[in-house]
């Protein structure tokens, strides 16, 4: 068993430092530029960067990714994020800050389809819903951690020391993906030369792949809209928190913890029994309760009420992805998934700013529950939207070409 899940370990190890440093350096980064403004737009201004640095990459990360040694290319990233985090804290420049943060940002979104590719080629079928179970349970565990470690930093440092520490993560992070092997690529894979029309060519063949497997890609395409929701949803949820629930500082923080609470019990349960599950099952059923716990807070008058609600979506959320994870990997063919992966994430990157916008909007103009409450209602018709694509599409119909 030890020899069977070396490689997979060894990747979860690396995921989960990488985990825990981002939850520091987020925490860490929000400070350091409150403290360098005094302004909370300036503070905002740094949750944009990220879907900015996706819009800037995933126009052609996809096919740089699915041309090169994806293992190589992680190790790679992690050292070059690591090497930029070191300078972040000299920054005295706003401006030179925000452009640093955003080639981090960058370069996350050119390894996020290097791993999944990598991850999709080094896990055996039989093993992935186990795989990506444990890696619900090292999210939860950064989720939890990640934060407590900066709460110590922050004790016996500053923030700068917090970003320093993250940096450091990064660098190991790397230094643990040497002892994965490196996986063979296609022949004649990073011959083409690079091109205008070479990525022309890449994104009509995520196009004819998206015709020719719709319904997967209709299912992957609802998942990433019902986690657009999800994301809009939560950048109200300090306000909602306070100015509709009433909620003290030290009761908004017990709220963040119920959910960290949630997510970690759903990723052990969904550990234990995922493998008896079927994948449909976890995604479709996931997201729905996902779904009906936001509504759950969305409609909540007090701290109980919210507290049911964020417990049970963050629960259900480690069924979620692990169902949707399985079903990407099972369904997207890897010679494509960088790809595939690029495209997609330049669409839901796109929906994530207009998400975001339109329901601050509808919070400034009409009122924030109406605005929480509306977007629970549109993430549970996505959701029911994934329950009936499931339900028409006929596995044994499916080219055998897409897997």
């Amino acid at each position: 068993m030890f020899r069977s899940w070396k490689y997979p370990f060894l990747l979860l190890s690396g995921i989960g430092l990488s985990n825990i440093g981002d939850w520091i350096y987020l925490i860490a980064l929000n400070l350091i530029v409150l403290e360098m403004t005094g302004s909370p737009l300036a503070v905002a201004v740094l949750y944009l960067l990220k879907p900015v640095g996706a819009l800037l990459t995933n126009v052609w990360a996809g096919s740089f990714v699915d041309r090169v040694d994806q293992r190589n290319l992680m190790i790679g990233l992690d050292v070059f994020r690591a090497i930029l985090l070191v300078f972040l804290p000299a920054m005295s420049s706003l401006p030179a800050m925000y452009g640093l943060v955003l080639i981090v940002n960058m370069a996350g979104s050119v390894f996020e389809p290097a791993s999944m590719t990598y991850v999709t080629k080094l896990i055996p079928r039989e093993k992935r819903k186990r795989f990506n179970a444990l890696r619900s349970l090292i999210d939860s565990g950064g989720f939890l951690i990640g934060p407590a470690i900066a709460g110590v930093l922050f004790i016996i440092g500053t923030p700068e020391l917090a970003i320093y520490f993250n940096a450091w993560t990064f660098f190991l992070s790397g230094m643990i993906s040497l002892w994965l092997p490196r996986l063979e690529k296609e022949a004649g894979a990073g011959q083409e030369a690079w091109s205008v029309a070479l990525l022309r060519k890449d994104w009509n063949v995520v196009r004819t792949f998206a015709k020719q497997h719709l319904f997967i890609m209709t299912i992957y395409f609802l998942f990433g809209l019902m986690m657009v929701m999800a994301a809009a949803l939560d950048s109200l949820e300090a306000a909602f928190s306070k100015e509709v629930l009433g909620l003290t500082d030290t009761a908004y923080g017990y709220l963040v913890s119920i959910a960290g609470a949630g997510i970690a019990i759903g990723a052990l349960v969904v550990t234990w029994v995922g493998n008896d599950l079927s994948t449909r099952f976890l995604l479709t059923g996931g997201g729905l309760l996902v779904a009906c716990g936001y509504l759950i807070y969305a409609w909540s008058v007090d701290f109980s009420g919210a507290a049911i609600g964020f417990f049970l979506l963050s629960f259900a959320l480690a069924f979620a992805n692990t169902g949707f994870h399985t079903f990407y990997q099972e369904w997207i063919p890897v010679e494509v998934m960088g790809r595939v992966t690029s495209v997609f994430g330049l669409v839901e990157s796109v929906l994530v700013i207009l998400a975001t916008i339109t329901i601050g909007a509808a919070a400034e103009w009409v009122s924030i529950k109406a605005a929480v409450v509306g977007g629970s209602w549109i993430m549970l018709l996505v959701t029911l939207g994934i329950g009936f694509v499931n339900r028409q599409w006929n596995e044994k119909k499916v080219d055998e070409a897409a897997v």
